[in-house]
């Protein structure tokens, strides 16, 4: 058997394995005894209780977490006219039209997210095969080709 470090040692006399931990003293348990070098992460395991081979039982969801995820978006507008300068005003990090489908026919992917103008489509449709398969080719289901660029930016 391996031998337990100094610092390992000292973190299993701060808290009971026996012991059931109610959400919020675990949590500042958590917080206390975290003092590894490098980004430490937990589990978590709930029993809820359901029985998953009943489809009005089965537990599928995705949340917003309150404070982000700490990874901010880099979005691409195409567009034309107004609508540039109005994607400016609203934050986004890369805005143009046809230099910017060039650039991403070059090889340009410095981008995470793609939002569009109805009217630039045409341009942004020889751009399906590069940003299909990545999940980034904008499109009327996603909001992400809309005359209404400052919301979708933001």
């Amino acid at each position: 058997m391996s031998k337990k470090s100094k610092r390992f040692k000292a973190l299993l006399g701060k808290f009971d394995k026996q012991k059931h931990y109610a959400l919020p003293e675990a949590v500042s348990l958590i917080k206390e005894c975290a003092n590894a070098k490098f980004d430490e992460s937990i589990e978590f395991h709930a029993r809820l209780g359901v029985d998953p081979r009943h489809a009005d039982q089965q537990v599928r969801s995705t949340i917003v977490l309150p404070h982000g995820t700490g990874h901010t978006k880099k979005v691409l507008v195409i567009a034309g006219g107004e609508k540039v300068k109005e994607a400016q005003e609203a934050g986004a990090d890369f805005v143009g039209s046809e230099e910017k489908v060039a650039e991403i026919e070059g090889g340009w992917m410095d981008f995470d997210a793609v939002i569009a103008t109805p009217d630039v489509m045409k341009m942004v449709g020889r751009l399906g095969k590069i940003l299909g398969p990545r999940g980034m080719m904008p499109s009327a289901k996603t909001n992400t080709v809309t005359f209404d660029v400052a919301s979708a930016v933001k």
